[in-house]
């Protein structure tokens, strides 16, 4: 199999993609929202806000301190604030409503993941919170139950109000798949949803949001335009939810972030939600949240899931080509064998997926030129087992909720160490576990330090040739190849039983 060579693509390739498909791209990022003014709020003539709901089940009132930091610790819970409540550690214990625990049953779940448990009792107390866990870690339940919940005990919508939850994500693939979850879990409700994001047809959410709906999930460009134009408004909304606020900074959509949220009235509710949380996060948090209460799952340093086996190949970048095909033959012999390859380009992705297809492999292409029922067309096909491989660019390392996926293979090795995190976080969900592999060339070299830290906290071995290019600062390549075997057709081998002879 001979792929081939990237001739283009555009520099910073997936930030600007994600822009594309919210209308967010740069060139346009002062004109959005331009149209918009900052209401004059007088909270003397705003009526009052219900926004505590919650009332303490006695196991979780009773319970001693000591019971608690113990619960705390064995899911590596941390939290910071003033009068934070217990964690829940049932369901039960949690008081929903009926109609909210029939549609909990209804999804066979166990007990409540680290962030719901904790998470449920703050943002049903009505407080503001910020939530920082890692991908997959249940989060979206964490904010759509209490949402329900507020929403119930608000005034019904009148004609032309706009949602009473507002959920702003960074991506079109995020803001369905929170649809999804706001559908099974507010239907019994009967609070309506809309989703609304850049690269589908404007008609069909328009007529979504002038019916009336109680929760919009949003995209923030194409939200802006809707607000522009008045085909909605945000003067009901009392609960806002950032979700993945670290990858929605990344993308530049900060100024419409601010522009958005400057048209909900100040005593909102406000819920963060990142997997990180960088000082860029952390100023946001300051200027939306007053007197928050911060939940932290895991550490607060870069780390990866644990239960992802993590496997690094330095090598040269021509030698990329071979060693993904040795890769790809060996995994169609496990009996799990769906595969995502993240790559640095459009231009790529379509490339390399083209040439895996040639190779007798079932492979579909994603990025941010393709059109929203391309999209849907490939995931369903990646989804339902028809393509076991998806090869993608960013655009698929956050919000991709696919069951099933064992392997991510760094084609490319991404611009941060967070987007590392993330891309790999598509593997080892529901405490499944997943194998991730990386091509590390001698331009990744500036970030050898920083993937060492990730692959120590996670207690992965780590290659001795990636830790003499950190010691190092580089590679001059030559006829030594930093990899697993040797020569010209190196490749990674038998995964399971030689990855870790380096020498």
């Amino acid at each position: 199999m001979s792929f081939q060579r990237n001739g283009g693509g555009y520099r910073g390739g997936n930030k600007f993609e994600d822009r594309r498909g919210g209308k967010n791209f740069r060139g346009r990022d002062d004109q959005l929202g331009g149209g918009l003014r900052k209401p004059a709020w007088d909270m003397s003539t705003l009526s009052p806000i219900a926004k505590d709901f919650y009332v303490p089940h006695p196991n979780v009132a009773n319970r001693n301190k000591f019971e608690v930091d113990d619960y705390r610790r064995s899911k590596e819970i941390t939290v910071k604030g003033i009068d934070v409540p217990n964690p829940i550690q049932y369901f039960e214990e949690s008081n929903f409503p009926d109609y909210v625990m029939e549609s909990i049953r209804m999804q066979n779940f166990s007990e409540p993941t680290a962030i719901q448990a904790q998470g449920w009792p703050i943002a049903m107390s009505g407080k503001n919170m910020v939530g920082i866990a890692r991908t997959g870690s249940g989060k979206t339940l964490a904010y759509i139950l209490p949402a329900v919940i507020h929403i119930s005990n608000q005034e019904q919508l009148a004609r032309g109000d706009g949602p009473i939850a507002l959920i702003l994500a960074p991506t079109r693939e995020l803001a369905q798949q929170i649809q999804t979850v706001a559908t099974n879990f507010g239907g019994s409700a009967f609070i309506r949803n809309a989703c609304i994001f850049g690269g589908a047809p404007k008609h069909p959410q328009e007529r979504a949001l002038q019916r009336g709906v109680e929760i919009a999930i949003a995209t923030p460009g194409r939200l802006i335009d809707f607000l522009e134009r008045g085909t909605t408004n945000l003067r009901r909304c009392t609960y806002l939810v950032l979700d993945e606020a670290d990858r929605m900074l990344d993308m530049g959509f900060e100024p419409q972030i601010r522009k958005i949220v400057q048209q909900i009235r100040p005593d909102r509710q406000t819920l963060m939600w990142s997997a990180t949380w960088p000082k860029e996060v952390r100023k946001m948090a300051e200027d939306f949240l007053k007197d928050y209460i911060q939940i932290n799952v895991g550490s607060l340093e870069l780390c990866a899931n644990h239960n992802i086996e993590q496997i690094v190949d330095v090598c040269q970048e021509h030698e990329k080509e071979n060693k993904l095909c040795r890769i790809l033959q060996e995994i169609s012999n496990e009996s799990e064998n769906k595969t995502i390859i993240f790559v640095s380009t459009k231009k790529k992705a379509e490339n390399i997926a083209y040439n895996i297809r040639k190779y007798g492999f079932e492979a579909v292409c994603m990025h941010g030129d393709k059109s929203q029922q391309e999209r849907d067309y490939i995931l369903k096909d990646f989804r339902n087992g028809r393509a076991c491989i998806l090869v993608a660019t960013d655009v698929a390392a956050r919000g991709l909720d696919v069951d099933g996926i064992k392997f991510v293979i760094n084609y490319d090795f991404p611009n941060s160490s967070e987007d590392y995190i993330h891309r790999i976080g598509r593997t080892g969900r529901s405490q499944s576990t997943g194998t991730s592999y990386a091509f590390f060339t001698a331009k990744d070299s500036r970030q050898a330090r920083d993937l060492i830290s990730v692959l120590k906290e996670a207690n992965q071995e780590i290659n001795p040739k990636l830790a003499e290019m950190a010691q190092f600062g580089g590679w001059k390549g030559g006829n030594n190849k930093w990899g697993y075997s040797r020569g010209r057709e190196n490749s990674f081998g038998s995964m399971k039983n030689s990855h870790r002879r380096w020498n």
